[in-house]
């Protein structure tokens, strides 16, 4: 890292299964995340619960006495569906609520292994940092080659023009979580010099949510 300035990350926010998948090294990985993450002293938010991977990384984090917060949706704690969550929780009304407000609170992203909802989350805040409404570092952590098959696609969706070469900056890989986190905090935002005339503007709400209506 010597020569490249260090972006200052407090808190990273995970994106994860809430299985634990097939492969062991999956919740190795899950677990050894969070001691980086503790002994790196950066805190965690994520989604809640202890199911799978994201009680795996939560757990580890909480251990190395760092904070933990959890985002869920009141939905799912009906019935103790996901287990209880390590650390602070905050309930809310909807999907769309909780990934804005992970947003907002994180300095950086990790996606680990998932199903469906870790890929959405992950796309969500890559779209969100091409269009200029954060310009926060993103990453996977490319566990046993999980991730190759859909780092190949994008790089294939670049070959198509649907995506510029300068969009596909914005998704970081490494194979280690300290490598991972190394490249996170020297990443540097390149907006593209027509999105970044977008302008977003925060909601007059009294929850002061953000609004990510465009405004022309």
């Amino acid at each position: 890292m010597e020569g490249v300035s260090v972006r200052k990350i407090k808190k990273i926010c995970v994106f994860c299964g809430a299985n634990s998948g097939k492969d062991v090294a999956f919740v190795n990985a899950a677990f050894h995340l969070g001691e980086v993450l503790g002994k790196r002293k950066i805190d965690l938010v994520y989604g809640g619960g202890k199911l799978g991977l994201m009680g795996c990384v939560s757990t580890a984090v909480a251990q190395h006495e760092r904070q933990v917060l959890g985002i869920i949706p009141s939905a799912f704690t009906i019935n103790n569906l996901v287990g209880e969550t390590c650390g602070k929780e905050i309930k809310v009304a909807t999907m769309q609520e909780r990934l804005v407000m992970m947003m907002e609170l994180s300095d950086a992203f990790i996606a680990l292994p998932g199903g469906f909802g870790t890929l959405e989350e992950l796309f969500q805040m890559i779209s969100w940092a091409q269009l200029n409404i954060h310009n926060k570092p993103i990453g996977v952590l490319n566990i046993n080659g999980f991730f190759n098959g859909l780092l190949s696609f994008v790089d294939h969706v670049v070959k198509q023009e649907f995506i510029t070469p300068r969009a596909r900056k914005i998704l970081i890989s490494a194979t280690t979580a300290d490598e991972l986190v190394d490249k996170l905090q020297a990443f540097r935002f390149e907006p593209d010099p027509a999105l970044s005339k977008l302008k977003w503007s925060p909601s007059s709400s009294q929850k002061e949510k953000l609004d990510l209506t465009l405004r022309l």
